[in-house]
Parts: C-alpha cells; sequence; structure tokens
C-alpha cells in the first residue's frame, strides 16, 4: 500500500499522466486534463461545501441554499449543539460522504460504522446516537479526500470541518430529486436528474431544453418519463450565473415548492469516471467543451455566439 502511494504521487506518474492526456477528446478525458492541469483557486471554492456558500451568495443574492445550522472544526461539538429533527451532516472537503436525518428513511436503517461511514447514510431522528454521529465525523475529518497527481487536487486545499445542512424535501416529505446541469463556456448543455436515492434510484439525461437522451449512467430510466420541471428556465440561467468564471462545472440543484437550491459546484464529475452507455455519449459531451492550453487565475472565457447540435464540432478556446 505504502508503494501504491508513492507511485500515485510520483513526478514520473504524474508526467506520463500529463503526457497521455494532452488531446483529450471526450469528457471523461476532459475531466483528467483539467484535474491535472487546473489549479486555480477557484476551482477549491467551487470544492469547499463552506466557501462554495459565499461564493453563490455573491453571484446570485440571499435565498439559494439551504440554511446552515452549523459549521463545526470540531466534529465534537456535533454531541452538544442544538439541531432540528431533520438534517444533513457532511464533511467539507470531499464527495459521497453524507448522513441524511429525516423521518422518512427505513425504520431499520442505522448510522454505518466508522469503516464504511463514507457513503450516503438515512435513518430516522430516533436512531441517531450523537456518539457515533461523533465518531463517523472524527473519522471524515481524518481523511485527505481525492489525493493524487490527477485525481480531485482542490479537495486537499479545503479546510476539514463538518456542515449541518437543512434536509432538502420534495413533495411527499422524501428528499429532494437533484439536478445535475452540465455547464460548458458559460451554457448549459444536458441535464441530468437522479431521484429515488434512497429508495428506487432512477437516473436521466436531457438535450436543453428537455429531450430525453438514450443514454444511461447506471441506474434505470423513470417510467413514466419525468416530466420537465416548472422552473427548468430559472434554473438553467441560475446555473449558468454560477458557471460564468470557468469552461465547464456541473451545477447541482434542487427544486423545494417555488424555491431553486444550489446543492454543489462539481469540477470533476465522478472523478473523471463518469459510465457512460452507450460510450458515444462521452465523446458527445465532451464536443460541447474546448479545453485551453493552460489555466491560470486570469483566464478569460469567451462565451459561444451559438451552440452547437451533437455531433457537431466546436472551435478554439482562445484563454
Amino acid at each position: 500500500m505504502r508503494y501504491a502511494r508513492w507511485r500515485e504521487r510520483s513526478t514520473l506518474v504524474r508526467g506520463w499522466r500529463l503526457l497521455r492526456t494532452r488531446r483529450p477528446v471526450t469528457f471523461t478525458d476532459k475531466v483528467k486534463y483539467k484535474m491535472l492541469r487546473d489549479h486555480r483557486d477557484l476551482l477549491v471554492e467551487f470544492a469547499d461545501k463552506a466557501a462554495m456558500r459565499g461564493y453563490v451568495t455573491s453571484v446570485l443574492g440571499e435565498g439559494y441554499l439551504p440554511a446552515a445550522y452549523a459549521l463545526l472544526d470540531d466534529p465534537g461539538q456535533l454531541a452538544e449543539i442544538d439541531l432540528p429533527t431533520e438534517y444533513v451532516s457532511k464533511p467539507t472537503h470531499g464527495s459521497g460522504a453524507v448522513v441524511v436525518v429525516s423521518d422518512k428513511a427505513d425504520p431499520v436503517a442505522s448510522l454505518p460504522p466508522v469503516e464504511a461511514c463514507w457513503s450516503y447514510t438515512h435513518v430516522r431522528p430516533g436512531r441517531v446516537d450523537r456518539g457515533q454521529l461523533v465518531e463517523i465525523a472524527s473519522y471524515w475529518l481524518d481523511q485527505l479526500y481525492g489525493q493524487g497527481p490527477n485525481r480531485e487536487w482542490a479537495y486537499g486545499r479545503i479546510p476539514r470541518r463538518i456542515i449541518v445542512e437543512e434536509l432538502l424535501t420534495g413533495p411527499g416529505g422524501g428528499v429532494a430529486d437533484d439536478y445535475k446541469l452540465f455547464v460548458f463556456h458559460g451554457r448549459c448543455e444536458f441535464i441530468q436528474v437522479d431521484t429515488g436515492r434512497f429508495g428506487r434510484r432512477t437516473q436521466d439525461f436531457y438535450r436543453k431544453p428537455w429531450t430525453h437522451l438514450p443514454l444511461s449512467g447506471g441506474p434505470p430510466h423513470a417510467d413514466p418519463p419525468y416530466p420537465q420541471p416548472e422552473l427548468l428556465g430559472e434554473m438553467i440561467d441560475v446555473a449558468e450565473r454560477l458557471a460564468r468564471s470557468t469552461d465547464f462545472v456541473r451545477v447541482d440543484l434542487y427544486v423545494v415548492g417555488s424555491r431553486i437550491v444550489v446543492g454543489e459546484l462539481t469540477s470533476y464529475p465522478a472523478g473523471g469516471h463518469s459510465p457512460f452507455s452507450p460510450e458515444s455519449f462521452d465523446e458527445e459531451f465532451g464536443r460541447f467543451w474546448t479545453v485551453p492550453r493552460r489555466y491560470d487565475n486570469s483566464t478569460q472565457w469567451q462565451s459561444r455566439p451559438t451552440t452547437p447540435e451533437i455531433g457537431e464540432p466546436r472551435g478554439e478556446l482562445r484563454a
């Protein structure tokens, strides 16, 4: 294991990966290209679940974020602070580790053991042992997430803290559906919809504005097809405003009643390993993204005067 970590961080391996990704074509290869080369401060701000809140407010104003109940440097404080009946607890410096507490959880679900806690967990309030929650949060803060020469570099620059936020619910009180908007050069081109994260999960992809694609990322499609959201136009506007400063970011949104709520700003979907079935869609997504020769904090991104159809090539990006 020690040898494997050395290999992941070696200059030789990093150089080889830089060489291999120098002319990316597919979406996943362009994510890897970005992971290796884009070390702008902006990406740290996007990845930090606490700092991202300030960015969202500076761009959109108030009202687009879940309520924050606590931001903790010391996970032991989770044993003492007052919390509502339902909430979400997660680390600020990683992805995929969440404890959701709500009355809609499986009655027998319980908090995971520490060794399995970097996961999505849904439990009822009566099943939450605060001491065990502290142990889980302490484990989270001990972990360096996404490190390595072509991995999620930005997470290593984030202060490791615990954030406790409002639980976002949809109709019927369940966890709200997750809309993931893929924004290239300031334009939303594709929308992914995930439903039923803690039940019968479905996943669908749409070409903007709402054309269903014969694409699978793993989970089954919704049946019947998911209807176009009433607030879709505003959702796209929100995502594009948040993405103006970069070549690509996936903006994760929720709709709670009449509210649009920003969940995350994701620069590295699936760490560059997003599954596409059929695989041809990996290249189709990549057509809308022209990576620059280099990234720096003074890079200016030019929005496109027209949006190409799927299969149409894109021009060069001047950075």
